[in-house]
């Protein structure tokens, strides 16, 4: 499996026990099978330079939980954003990303503000994109890096007006589930 990373370095040997516990799908290395899409993640800083790595994943003999945009992916969400991580037994974790992490909509969804199906309908008003965790040493011994793309600030700026419009459908789509519900 071909995945990427985005970030402000190179990272040839990745640490699976670095970034936040609560993500997603719980502490690991956060990569995605789609190019464009990581490209999306993709920041503009002045001074430094933002890459696109290229990994490859062989997935022979770990365990992988594979997750849909369901009632068992928005409860495994749910969970680990509670520090709850649901499936450590995993080596790797293949899902859909969470509408507001791409969105940055503070977690209003997983915050308690609406029942978990009010939520899980909310969840499905975006676009969905996969992401692959690496969550333990094992499945980090399978995953190979190939080699680094470092991004232009076009790229980079022509990335950030896509995300703007997603978000912008997104926002009004949630709108209207939101309108629906009351």
């Amino acid at each position: 499996m071909h995945l990427y990373h985005t970030g402000f370095s190179i990272i040839s040997d990745p640490d699976i026990r670095h970034g936040r516990q609560n993500a997603d799908f719980g502490q690991g290395f956060y990569l995605s099978p789609d190019r464009d899409f990581a490209k999306k993640w993709a920041k503009y800083s002045p001074g430094m330079e933002t890459y696109i790595n290229e990994y490859e994943l062989d997935m022979e003999g770990l365990k992988v939980k594979e997750l849909n945009r369901d009632k068992e992916w928005f409860d495994y969400i749910f969970s680990n954003r509670r520090f709850m991580d649901t499936a450590p037994e995993y080596d790797v974790v293949v899902g859909p990303i969470a509408n507001d992490t791409i969105f940055d909509t503070l977690g209003i969804l997983t915050a308690g503000v609406f029942d978990d199906d009010e939520a899980l309908t909310m969840y499905m008003a975006g676009p969905e994109y996969y992401q692959v965790v690496v969550k333990t040493d094992r499945a980090r011994e399978n995953l190979k890096w190939l080699n680094a793309t470092q991004l232009s600030r076009e790229v980079m700026e022509e990335s950030a007006r896509q995300v703007l419009a997603e978000r912008n459908l997104f926002i009004e789509n949630l709108n209207s589930i939101i309108e629906e519900m009351q």
